[in-house]
């Protein structure tokens, strides 16, 4: 049977298997920092690419190459760098890509860090940007009007999980003459594909689902083999955003069962968010898989299914919204998501601090919501903790 029929399942574990000659069942970890060569000669010409040779571990190492071409083909990518963690992933994409005097357009809705690089970074270096609110195409046609160098959008959005037509803002992306970037985290690479949406290059924290047992840091950048090569590679490899083979090893192990694990999160999550729904204590529930959700048909569209993470809010705001954290007896508090375990947190108070009050209100992350990242529990006992947490909610004062 050829590898290309293989089904998704199926290739998280068997490909690219890169198997010394020692012929391990699980990838070897390269727990090295350098190499060494067979001659003076031949390390000069590993040096000048005459000759291909690893050379240090921040340049290539063997497991994390492996990660690297695993990723790629389960992306649909032509190639793939792997990064220390998700913002290094996102940080390296943008700074390799743009250069003074160009300009970054980005949808209004993004992670707190990715705020603070678009907002406060890009600009100390002359590079102009500007935010657009994510359902707003009319803002998007304007903003993309004039010549940009990049897009950056998640789809869903952190937290309140705005779903984006990836394949409308690309078609505008690409006659701006830009590169679209898509944090795709939160759907993650069985939910959907930007690729096959138009997207350019591709971006992950793989410290969420692909490790999705809360143990190592890292991200990736998908991309065209060019790109890679050309523009990010030189910029990752000199600046020393290096994941560390351990992790890569960790990390294809995160593989090997991520479509089971998202799959039964996202059934888990629908059922959460069906009971979050009906309890007193709770004002609003958003959920890509729900109809009730503003862009439940175009998630329909591009998603396989509704993903794991659930926004919802509480009455009486930041006191309702702590006290409903605080009553969960088997959800954690914690700021990741993507875990096995269900965690949930306070975007007011932790991820989205930084961006502002004012901001904050204009996206809808009111000090009423909870963030939920939903994991493999059996669904009526996080179904009895979110009960409990909203019944806690209603009561505060």
């Amino acid at each position: 049977m050829s590898s290309e029929n293989w089904r998704t399942a199926t290739r998280l574990l068997h490909d690219a298997p890169n198997r010394t000659e020692f012929g391990e069942t699980s990838e070897a970890i390269f727990l090295t920092s350098g190499f060494v060569y067979d001659s003076a000669e031949q390390a000069a010409a590993t040096f000048t690419g005459d000759v291909e040779h690893f050379q240090y571990s921040r340049f290539g190492n063997p497991t994390v190459d492996t990660l690297q071409e695993r990723l790629a083909l389960l992306e649909g990518a032509e190639a793939c760098i792997a990064t220390s963690t998700g913002m290094g992933a996102v940080s390296s994409a943008l700074l390799a890509h743009v250069k003074t005097g160009e300009r970054v357009v980005a949808s209004r809705a993004i992670f707190g860090s990715c705020y603070w690089i678009v907002t406060s970074l890009l600009p100390r270096y002359g590079i102009e940007t500007e935010l657009v609110d994510g359902d707003d195409y009319e803002a998007w046609e304007r903003a993309l009007s004039r010549p940009t160098a990049a897009v950056l959008i998640e789809s869903p959005s952190n937290p309140m999980l705005d779903v984006l037509d990836i394949q409308r803002i690309a078609d505008l992306a690409h006659k701006a003459g830009a590169l679209l970037m898509v944090d795709n985290v939160f759907a993650s690479p069985i939910g959907q594909s930007p690729l096959k949406l138009g997207a350019d290059v591709v971006l992950y924290s793989c410290t969420k689902h692909i490790d999705g047992q809360g143990r190592v840091l890292g991200g990736a950048v998908l991309g065209s083999d060019k790109w890679i090569k050309e523009t990010l590679q030189p910029f990752t490899r000199n600046t020393g955003n290096a994941l560390s083979p351990f992790n890569a090893w960790v990390l294809l192990k995160g593989l090997e069962t991520l479509k089971l694990r998202t799959e039964a999160m996202a059934r888990n999550a629908a059922d959460v968010a069906d009971a979050l729904a009906g309890l007193p204590g709770v004002v609003n529930v958003r959920y890509p898989g729900r109809s009730d959700h503003p862009q439940h048909e175009l998630a329909q569209k591009q998603m396989s299914n509704g993903g794991s993470l659930v926004a919802f809010e509480v009455e009486n705001g930041k006191a309702g919204a702590f006290a409903c954290l605080n009553a969960f007896g088997l959800i954690a508090i914690s700021n990741n998501l993507g875990d096995a375990r269900s965690l949930a947190t306070h975007p007011a108070t932790t991820t989205h601090m930084r961006v502002g009050e004012d901001e904050r209100a204009r996206l809808g992350i009111t000090d009423g919501v909870i963030r939920l990242s939903v994991g493999l529990e059996d669904a009526a006992d996080l179904i009895a903790d979110v009960t409990a947490g909203a019944a806690a909610a209603h009561a505060a004062k």
